[in-house]
């Protein structure tokens, strides 16, 4: 096998939740264009139909399924759809997620307790339902954000420890599962990609935080799906538990 060969996902079967918008889709395409098959999860089903056509375009097949990965229940019937339409799965990609900006005295439980039910509670429900039924040599990708490392100006308190809690959950998960499942799991930690989310972003806020990129620009989407091709393969084969940080170098100024 060459080096390129070991970043190929053919015969594969991959999950991605969260994928009807953002950085999800453009999983889904490049794990179709790495030769995956795919399972789409996410809330809003009228919009994973696109996501479905741009995966077979690129020749594979793509089965679409209504998500609320807060929801146990909802998590396993992803897999179960998964397992019915393709017999396997091997990659899950975690990235289902909910963005807030209130500041901590006015923030609500209920406010805080819906991040921490989707960004974490979330990935561990679709952990727990993928590894059941995963064979040896599975990939789980967990994503964080550079915001579980640091801070950015605003006031994102469940948002923030949603994804540094994602961390730990990570490095517990494969203690778990590498070396008595062969389940390697990882994270990835973007920076600044522009998204539907960082859309949401008050007018000016981005680019008040553009100093603190070394790179000097914000990331192109294909960089991100490119280290998770990584994470998913072949290639990342001897590593687990975790986290790759996608940022351009925002974590360390």
């Amino acid at each position: 096998m060459s080096v390129l060969d070991r970043f190929r996902l053919d015969g594969r079967v991959a999950i991605v939740t969260g994928a009807s918008s953002g950085i999800g889709v453009g999983f889904a395409r490049g794990l179709a264009q790495a030769g995956a098959d795919v399972t789409l999860g996410a809330r809003r089903t009228d919009r994973l139909a696109a996501t479905a056509a741009l995966v077979e375009a690129e020749g594979r097949r793509a089965v679409a399924v209504g998500t609320d990965v807060a929801d146990p229940e909802s998590c396993r019937n992803l897999v179960t759809a998964a397992m019915a339409a393709f017999g396997r799965v091997d990659i899950l990609v975690n990235n289902a997620g909910v963005g807030s900006a209130h500041p901590a005295l006015r923030e609500t439980p209920e406010q805080f307790r819906s991040v921490i039910d989707v960004n974490l509670n979330g990935c561990y429900w679709m952990a727990q339902a993928a590894a059941a039924v995963m064979r040896p040599g599975s990939s789980i990708i967990n994503i964080s954000s550079v915001l579980g490392l640091t801070t950015a100006g605003l006031p994102q308190a469940a948002y923030s420890a949603s994804k540094a809690a994602l961390l730990g959950l990570t490095r517990d998960l494969a203690q778990q599962w590498t070396g008595r499942r062969g389940i390697r799991v990882n994270a990835l930690a973007p920076g600044f990609f522009k998204s539907e989310m960082t859309d949401q972003y008050r007018p000016g806020y981005l680019e008040s935080q553009s100093a603190r990129i070394l790179a000097g620009r914000f990331g192109d989407p294909e960089e991100l799906t490119a280290a998770l091709i990584f994470l998913a393969s072949d290639a990342g084969d001897y590593v687990t538990g975790q986290t790759l940080v996608v940022d351009g170098g925002v974590s360390i100024t």
